[in-house]
């Protein structure tokens, strides 16, 4: 009876090990590395393009500087190089003289897109690869924020203050399914795939008050909305918060569940610190998406400013 009874339990903890590596390989292959942007298509360009009628133009990054709100130990620095102080001899008949710029600076810092290197879940990443695999000092060899598709396509924005009836939405405040329905149910959008689906929290204007409360609590995506937008088949899903994801984290022992969720089990991108200010204040629903981020070789994130157009 004893050995049945290890056997059993055996047999249990195989199957949970089993079941905790089931979210590879990736729905769109095994040597897939683009994930969700495989749901991007020519015709779905087309017909984002059809939204632009007013020709106005958002964008929806906000300036980055040293003061940009950051999750610690991230900072930013600018360095302005000069061949000389400005006031000494110049070059040639024309008189050219120059400024140059050095960039010494986390990509985690702003307004940013996450690439599918950047989390995971105990050291495998996307589709199941393993860090040791991929993972250098001198830049990731796999996942590349460069080798991220440019994104032309529908954005969608779901005003959460609507939802809640206030602005800001209080920290901690978790959007899942019935919460995301209901905010496009109001907006009179039917998610789709390809789509890239923006949530507006008031949350960002949290960052010129308290910049230390910006980053350590917020409303946003919860698990089960994580779960539910990757089964539609959306690109991405960013929010005027540092996260995106609630926090206090709906599960206190599950920190950063929802990246987890996105990243490394459906390889839907996260876009952080957007500013969606100006789309809510215009009751924008749907819009003309629009991000080529910077083609830094290995990063794991990128600092990015992208468009929206109507």
């Amino acid at each position: 009876m004893k050995r049945l009874g290890l056997i059993a339990v055996t047999a249990l903890i195989t199957t949970a090990a089993m079941a905790a590596d089931d979210w590879y390989p990736s729905r769109y292959g095994a040597d897939d590395t683009i994930g969700a942007a495989n749901n991007l298509t020519a015709e779905g360009t087309k017909a984002a393009a059809g939204l632009v009628t007013e020709g106005k133009v958002y964008a929806l990054g906000v300036v980055t500087g040293p003061a940009t709100p950051a999750y610690a130990p991230r900072w930013f620095k600018m360095v302005i190089t000069q061949s000389n102080d400005g006031t000494g001899p110049v070059v040639g008949e024309n008189r050219v003289t120059a400024n140059d710029d050095l960039l010494v600076s986390f990509l985690g810092v702003g307004t940013q897109i996450d690439g599918l290197g950047h989390l995971g879940i105990a050291h495998r990443y996307y589709n199941g690869n393993k860090a040791e695999d991929f993972v250098s000092p001198d830049g990731i060899k796999k996942f590349g924020t460069e080798s991220i598709p440019p994104i032309a396509t529908r954005g969608v924005l779901l005003d959460m203050t609507k939802q809640f009836g206030v602005s800001p939405v209080a920290p901690g405040t978790a959007f899942n399914r019935a919460e995301i329905d209901a905010a496009a149910s109001a907006a009179g959008v039917t998610i789709q795939s390809g789509d890239v689906v923006l949530f507006h929290t008031g949350h960002l204007a949290v960052a010129a008050t308290d910049p230390a409360a910006f980053v350590a609590t917020q409303p946003g995506l919860g698990k089960e909305g994580a779960e539910y937008l990757s089964s539609l088949g959306v690109v991405a899903i960013g929010a005027d918060t540092a996260a995106l994801e609630a926090i206090p984290f709906e599960k206190p022992n599950e920190p950063f569940v929802v990246h987890q969720t996105l990243l490394a089990k459906n390889g839907v991108y996260i876009l952080e610190n957007i500013n969606t200010a100006d789309l809510a204040a215009d009751g924008a629903t749907t819009f003309l998406f629009v991000l080529g981020q910077p083609r830094f070789q290995g990063a794991v994130q990128m600092v990015i400013n992208p468009v929206a157009i109507r």
